[in-house]
């Protein structure tokens, strides 16, 4: 079976600083869940990895904004992701009692205690949990076992494999997801992204490999050019063992809807982000590459990976 998560709310809100109008969140969450999906993530709790001025609700993941979703939504069906060191014990309390059941934990690699003992925390709060491992493609293989070991010990239920420069291939997802299959006890999940194209291949092969949780957004709205697109995503399970067990008409009405409400959903791949998932840069390297001269930009991007593998 698989499980299968929306992230428009969270990860489209890089695009519109996370200011999605509150009727509009909430029929995007009543609409995700009714149409079959398993989870909608509402948002980050108290904000992304980088501090943003004036970030909007889905930025920040207030009480009153939880409890506003699980009015319309099943506690169930709510989850949120977090920075571990954005919150406190007193934060899980609070996004428990508001509605959210599933917590994300996006895992630092170089010091992971912190977040998996708030990740046993939430787990003894009653809460399903997951570690999303960032940038899985540029972590040696021996750290993320020793990571996706440390996860399941910590009581995590599910370790995502997080492609955030959406370079990777098929073949690489197959292997990664494998690896850590064979090193945990958790289930495991794909986080991908688009910048190659690749996003849909790349979920296939995860699930192939034995994945059982898949993120996508509508439109595939999300950092750069986005995340796996729902609607293709669910065309596709609908073509094969996933049947009628998703109502992709419902989920086309809500694309028709973000579509013509929300500016920034409008799917686009920039020739920037094609360059940084080409070369498995991250995000924030866009910021050194002169984004208006192409061609200049690839060059920089070839400099700056030849001087990271010096």
């Amino acid at each position: 079976m698989i499980v299968n998560l929306d992230v428009t709310l969270r990860d489209g809100g890089y695009r519109n600083n996370f200011d999605f109008p509150l009727d509009y969140a909430l029929h995007h969450a009543r609409e995700s869940v009714a149409a079959g999906l398993e989870w909608v993530e509402i948002g980050y709790r108290n904000g992304s990895f980088m501090t943003k001025p004036g970030i909007g609700r889905t930025g920040v993941g207030a009480d009153d904004y939880i409890r506003a979703v699980a009015e319309v939504v099943s506690p169930d069906r709510l989850c949120m992701i977090l920075h571990p060191k954005n919150i406190t014990e007193e934060d899980l309390s609070g996004m428990y009692e508001a509605g959210v059941r599933l917590v994300r934990f996006c895992l630092p690699s170089g010091a992971p205690e912190p977040g998996l003992a708030l990740l046993s925390r939430a787990a003894e709060l009653g809460f399903t949990t997951t570690v999303n491992i960032t940038r899985v493609s540029q972590l040696d293989r021996r750290r993320l076992v020793e990571l996706a070991g440390m996860s399941g010990d910590a009581g995590a239920d599910v370790v995502y494999l997080a492609d955030s420069n959406g370079s990777m291939l098929p073949e690489e997802v197959s292997q990664l997801v494998t690896l850590v299959r064979s090193v945990t006890h958790t289930a495991v999940g794909l986080h991908a992204h688009n910048n190659l194209g690749l996003a849909l291949a790349n979920a296939i092969a995860a699930v192939d490999a034995g994945a059982t949780w898949i993120d996508s957004s509508i439109l595939g709205m999300g950092k750069g050019p986005g995340n796996l697109v729902t609607e293709q995503w669910l065309a596709y399970l609908g073509r094969g063992t996933g049947g009628d067990t998703y109502d992709l008409g419902r989920i086309l009405g809500l694309a028709h809807r973000m579509e013509s409400e929300i500016e920034q959903a409008t799917p686009s791949l920039p020739l920037p982000d094609l360059v940084l998932g080409h070369f498995d840069l991250s995000v924030e390297e866009r910021a050194k590459l002169p984004v208006d001269r192409i061609g200049d930009a690839f060059s920089a991007a070839r400099e700056l990976t030849a001087a990271g593998a010096r």
